[in-house]
């Protein structure tokens, strides 16, 4: 099995998706809270367009919910971003705040054997994990393959 993140930052549509079908992704684990993104330039991965297009392609879907960071986290980055003068589009890491309350609310009650025993009873062996954010690490994506490969030693590649 191996574990991929990707961002939608910085790509477009058809690069986008391609490095879903190049790497032969077989599930797609959006982990975003709100399942959209804002103007029209990523109009692609707002929820419906984006699960149309999967199907399209041979991927499934799965919304992983207990996986996004709650409003009361995001808005600690938020802050964050605004202190350093920072846009999300622009950052390159996520804040310790964000990282510590994320690890204790979110990732630390997430049952991670189950959704591991999920995917290989499926018969998953490449699973990508998706959040909006250019930069793995300025994402919750990489916080949770960290931990992924922390508990499974499964490999972790960023797209």
């Amino acid at each position: 099995m191996k574990i991929y993140t990707i961002g939608v930052y910085g790509s477009s549509e058809k690069s986008f998706f391609n490095k879903l079908i190049e790497n032969k992704i077989e599930l797609f684990c959006d982990i975003r809270q709100r399942r959209g993104v804002r103007g029209s330039e990523y109009v692609f991965v707002n929820s419906k367009r984006l699960q149309e297009k999967l199907k399209e392609i041979g991927v499934y879907y799965l919304h992983v919910l207990d996986l996004a960071p709650t409003t009361e986290i995001r808005k600690l980055q938020q802050e964050a971003d605004f202190e350093l003068g920072a846009k999300k589009r622009d950052r390159y890491h996520l804040g310790q705040v964000f990282s510590t309350e994320y690890d204790s609310k979110i990732l630390q009650k997430f049952n991670f054997e189950s959704l591991i025993e999920r995917f290989k009873e499926d018969k998953i062996s490449r699973v990508a994990f998706f959040c909006v954010e250019t930069y793995p690490e300025a994402c919750h994506r990489y916080l949770v393959a960290r931990e992924i490969n922390r508990l499974f030693d499964i490999e972790i590649i960023h797209l």
